[in-house]
């Protein structure tokens, strides 16, 4: 089966799927632009849903010694090994931003929260909070820009990542019924269902349960064809 990623991918999750038999095209159909966003002060509580924020702020010198000694609230697993990897304490994982909200509106509703995001992003944390009137600051430190590019080949899978990758995708390319999508979890699926039911969803958002979904897909239904 031959796949295109939307993003470039870990050497791990590269081998892992040239050793089951796949071929692979990558293509990063979107990229990251840090913005200069001066932050004088964080609530001790912080809330991070992407790894490209997580990357960010513990990447720059200015930020990073105010990161020390807050409690953290973030969205995938990759995300909290990024931040535990660097001494954090993450007080709740969540797999998406609105599972993440309702944990913090019944739990923490005492509390004052930053939020360090992008400009793209999805509205669950800061519309509940809101509505509960949970304290919020919010940090724009970076930009989403789309990467589209035409795609000649024919692909069977394609593989996504982000809301953000499946709307670059469809600004140069269309989808053709013998294509698979494969989402990395529910907010990606949602995107890519305004352009077409044949994807399959990780059972939870991490590389290991894609795997299984590109496997699975391949085994019972791309073989048989």
């Amino acid at each position: 089966m031959r796949l295109l990623s939307t993003k470039l991918l870990t050497v791990n999750f590269k081998d892992r799927l040239v050793q089951k038999g796949f071929s692979l095209v990558e293509f990063p159909f979107i990229k990251i632009k840090p913005l200069n966003t001066e932050i004088k002060t964080l609530e001790d509580n912080i809330i991070i849903t992407s790894q490209n924020a997580a990357s960010l702020v513990l990447n720059n010198p200015h930020l990073s010694p105010k990161l020390e000694g807050k409690n953290y609230f973030c969205v995938g697993e990759k995300t909290k090994m990024l931040l535990t990897g660097n001494g954090l304490k993450v007080i709740k994982m969540s797999q998406n931003a609105s599972i993440l909200s309702n944990f913090i509106t019944k739990n923490h509703k005492n509390a004052s929260f930053s939020f360090l995001c992008g400009i793209q992003r999805r509205p669950e944390i800061e519309t509940e909070l809101a509505k509960n009137k949970i304290p919020l600051s919010v940090h724009k430190i970076y930009d989403t820009l789309y990467n589209s590019t035409v795609i000649e080949s024919q692909f069977d899978g394609i593989l996504f990542f982000s809301p953000s990758a499946v709307e670059s995708y469809f600004k140069k390319n269309t989808w053709t019924s013998k294509t698979h999508g494969f989402c990395i979890g529910s907010t990606t699926a949602a995107s890519l269902s305004n352009f077409t039911e044949n994807f399959s969803v990780a059972k939870t958002p991490n590389e290991n349960q894609l795997l299984l979904s590109i496997h699975h897909y391949n085994t019972h239904h791309y073989a048989q064809k």
